[in-house]
């Protein structure tokens, strides 16, 4: 870890100089990215035993460091183009690829005072990939560039992959992967006995454990070469990231384990192209034969893509905001098939302030897929309340996994269902008693809220203000929403 973190401190203060030209925190570990793969090819290339030639020599690593001045930065930009055009996890980590840092003198510095003077290779994937990852988690802490959408609290992760239990024998995606922290923690979770797995499995793990999806080319790159810098995966190899709109189709893919936090926000209007050409305006219905209901709720899509590339028998672990359990319409008859047609066994509702999109109010669903039955699989639905009279913050208070200590011992891994006891937090509802509720709103809670009837148990006023401020957030996320829509029906009537 000490290694580690020198590596990230001289990595971050790096940035902090580029920061005075405008490049972010996320544009920089993207560059990073770029020269990290590139170093690391060349060392490949030049080792003593079995070299091996990843990128052509046209786009070496060599070619970087022979170059000054204005020289060095079109070699660095037809590199990148170059390398963009390529099959692969070359094409996913480069594809639209560019040079964000515009003074030629920086470029040379971070070429050969930072990454050159590293043996990338060398290094042990635990000290490249907690740099990687502390870079990543910085870049989802700066607000302006958007990135923490796509980052899930570390805590949460743990706790989820805990639960979940992967093996060497399933087949993990994430179809809205962000940065792949999910794919990681599934991975390591697997892979923990690795001594003690055969050659094919140990290759299973690394080249065919896990697959993710990823709309966004800058954020898929940013998975890949998170993978990669983690040992899984082969930088001359297929990409176990997809950059596509995961929603548009089913590719007949099956997974016995899904995990994923899809986006949050519900719409949008803008059109977005996936490395398939295919263009995917979130503001319109997807119309899919394997859905139970067409809606242009991406959330409740995500629901039905995930019942769909689930393989029988396979478990899901989901992080879906509150509107899913209580929606009504296309949310009630997916709620009522998802019951009915899956085993839906666990949800852990969140608290607030845990994600860096302001605003959210989410919960965990655990389901499993089963086989077709006459009789509804859902039995009981636990429910455990971490967000009653919990109060966290990105900064002061953070979610820590000890947090999440509690709820995992609730949900008992690995042991019999029938076996779990209720407590104050966690409790069990019956299939019968769901259906029963108005629209099979699963928006449940029964805890009283100490700090209405208690002035003394109020919270902190940072985090009271913070609860304000995300509150507005969503509510103004909600009229942006209608704005939209009642500004398309306008649209319409002209």
């Amino acid at each position: 870890m000490t290694e580690a973190r020198a590596l990230v401190d001289k990595l971050w203060s790096y940035c902090n100089v580029l920061r005075d030209d405008g490049v972010s925190t996320i544009e920089y570990t993207e560059q990073l990215t770029y020269l990290i793969f590139l170093k690391m090819a060349d060392e490949r290339a030049t080792r003593a035993i079995k070299p091996m030639t990843i990128v052509p020599d046209s786009c070496s690593w060599q070619r970087l460091l022979d170059a000054d001045g204005d020289e060095l930065e079109i070699t660095y930009r037809h590199i990148l183009e170059e390398l963009g055009r390529k099959p692969g996890a070359l094409g996913t980590i480069f594809r639209k690829a560019q040079n964000r840092i515009q003074d030629p003198a920086k470029l040379k510095r971070l070429i050969v005072e930072l990454i050159n003077k590293e043996n990338w290779s060398a290094a042990g994937v635990d000290v490249k990939g907690d740099a990687y990852e502390h870079l990543l988690a910085k870049g989802a802490e700066d607000i302006k560039s958007g990135a923490g959408q796509y980052f899930t609290p570390r805590a949460l992760i743990d706790a989820m992959v805990d639960c979940v239990q992967p093996t060497v024998n399933d087949t993990v995606c994430d179809p809205a992967c962000g940065t792949g922290g999910f794919l990681l923690w599934a991975h390591a979770y697997a892979a923990r006995d690795a001594e003690n797995l055969t050659p094919d499995e140990r290759a299973k793990l690394q080249e065919k454990f896990i697959r993710g999806t990823e709309l966004v080319d800058g954020t898929a790159r940013l998975a890949a070469m998170n993978l990669l810098l983690h040992g899984i995966g082969r930088p001359e190899g297929d990409s176990l990231i997809s950059v596509k709109d995961a929603l548009t189709a089913d590719d007949g893919q099956r997974f016995s384990i899904v995990l994923a936090n899809p986006p949050f926000g519900r719409k949008s209007s803008v059109t977005m192209i996936g490395a398939d050409g295919r263009e995917s305006r979130d503001d319109l219905e997807i119309v899919r034969d394997d859905f139970w209901v067409t809606t242009s709720n991406k959330q409740l899509n995500f629901v039905q893509h995930i019942k769909t590339i689930l393989a029988t028998n396979g478990r899901a672990a989901v992080v879906l905001p509150d509107n899913v359990l209580f929606e009504g319409g296309a949310g009630e008859t997916i709620r009522r098939r998802l019951l009915r047609e899956f085993d839906v066994h666990t949800m852990l509702r969140l608290p607030t302030g845990i994600f860096y999109a302001g605003g959210v109010k989410a919960n965990v669903l655990f389901f499993d897929k089963k086989p077709a039955s006459e009789t509804p699989w859902t039995s009981q639905l636990w429910v455990y309340d971490l967000r009653t009279n919990k109060h966290f913050t990105l900064k002061q208070s953070q979610l820590r996994r000890t947090d999440l200590d509690d709820f995992v011992d609730a949900y008992a891994p690995g042991k019999p269902r029938d076996g779990r006891t209720e407590s104050e937090r966690f409790k069990a509802f019956t299939y019968e008693e769901l259906l029963a509720r108005d629209k099979v709103n699963l928006d449940i809670s029964w805890l009283r809220d100490e700090s209405l009837e208690d002035l003394d148990n109020l919270p902190a006023p940072e985090i009271i203000a913070r609860e304000i401020v995300d509150d507005l957030t969503a509510a103004l996320a909600e009229f942006e929403v209608v704005a939209t829509a009642l500004e398309g029906r306008m649209q319409e009537d002209r």
